[in-house]
């Protein structure tokens, strides 16, 4: 099948990667390179560097409502896009083009978590499953009909970089399977239903704030959901800690949340609204990722200092 591709991040071009090998994948659209490092070079996505070492030609439109993207697209004339965290709005009339319509690859068990990041929002909300869904793209966010739907579980273990990476597995699973669907004429469009809608709003730098009057499931899923980024935040002593990894003390303490209450070799410990937890990987300000023990070893005296934002 003659396929549109659009999509930009690491989730996408691991579908992007499927597809290539079983159908026949004429364009992508991507959003352009972004400005990175100390001198701010202009470094392609995931889905344009991926797009590039398989030869598929790649176009990078600014604009999607100017008539050029919409001229581009009647020459590439596909049968088939297919839409994975490309991060614009796309126009009905581009939606509408292609013989088959355009399919969305998204990253949650819809309608719950419609939007900009379910990954992440999943695991800080606790949740124990989630999944992808293909669906028929509409004007509306996340709104289209359902096609197919693979169950991922979270597992206790899981943060956002394992997810992620069990998701695009399932991602590619279920674009197959709506393909197949689309060219033998079975595939079926349930609508969404109106109950159980939420949204997963785009993390913001005030999202990675930890509360430490918060319990310990909810900071450790916050933790989890946040890790390999962008990373939950602290301060200690006036100074940015990022925590990459933590888990559940059973330490007891009648000290205020957000009070160390014991480092050493053994970790850092700190006080939550329910307990203890124990920070097993931190990234202090300008420097790398270590074990807590490492960062203990390096800074004596942390007991009874408080981490807090303030």
């Amino acid at each position: 099948m003659k396929i549109l591709f659009m999509g930009t991040p690491d989730f996408a071009a691991e579908i992007l990667k499927a597809l290539h090998k079983t159908e026949k994948v004429a364009a992508v659209f991507t959003q352009p390179g972004k400005p990175k490092g100390r001198g701010h070079n202009i470094v392609p996505g995931a889905v344009e560097q991926l797009a590039t070492e398989l030869g598929i030609p790649c176009y990078t439109p600014i604009a999607l409502r100017d008539g050029s993207a919409m001229e581009l697209i009647r020459e590439i004339d596909p049968e088939l896009t297919v839409v994975v965290a490309y991060g614009k709005i796309l126009p009905v009339e581009i939606l509408d083009y292609p013989k088959y319509g355009s399919v969305n690859i998204h990253a949650s068990l819809l309608p719950r978590w419609r939007g900009a990041a379910p990954i992440q929002r999943s695991i800080m909300a606790g949740d124990s499953e989630t999944g992808v869904t293909t669906m028929m793209m509409d004007a509306g966010l996340d709104t289209g009909d359902m096609l197919v739907t693979e169950k991922v579980a979270i597992l206790p273990e899981d943060d956002f970089g394992t997810l992620h990476d069990k998701l695009a597995e399932a991602g590619v699973k279920a674009i197959l399977e709506t393909i197949d669907r689309i060219k033998n004429g079975t595939l079926v469009r349930t609508p969404q239903p109106e109950e159980g809608i939420t949204y997963a709003e785009k993390i913001e730098k005030a999202d990675a704030v930890i509360d430490f009057n918060s319990s310990s499931s909810e900071l450790l899923s916050k933790i989890r959901g946040l890790s390999p980024f962008p990373m939950a935040v602290t301060k200690l002593k006036g100074k940015l800690l990022k925590i990459a990894s933590a888990k559940a003390s059973d330490k007891k303490t009648s000290s205020a949340p957000g009070t160390v209450v014991s480092s050493g070799k053994d970790g850092i410990f700190v006080a939550v609204a329910d307990g203890v937890i124990e920070l097993k990987e931190v990234v202090p300000e300008g420097k790398r990722k270590m074990s807590a023990e490492e960062f203990a070893r390096g800074h004596s005296g942390l007991e009874g200092e408080v981490l807090s934002w303030q």
